[in-house]
């Protein structure tokens, strides 16, 4: 069964949520996520604000397709 996909803007929400003081279990039952996915996207966006997502996304294309172009090279 595949999971819910959640926006990085609703992530972010998420996260917000939880630093201001929301417990844990609450966050994951009202959003239905698992733990263990709340601490993964913590690792790899925390610290990031709301604005910087479009700017992390436009990075993560652009490594995309630059290994489009090397492997396509090689």
């Amino acid at each position: 069964m595949k999971g819910k996909r959640y926006t990085k803007h609703q992530i972010l929400s998420i996260l917000e949520q939880v630093n201001r003081g929301q417990s844990l279990a609450e966050m994951t039952r009202l959003h239905g996520v698992a733990v263990s996915s709340i601490h993964r996207w913590e690792a790899k966006y925390s610290g990031m604000m709301k604005d910087e997502t479009k700017r992390f996304r436009l990075l993560e294309e652009e490594n995309r397709l630059k290994k489009l172009v090397t492997d396509l090279s090689g």
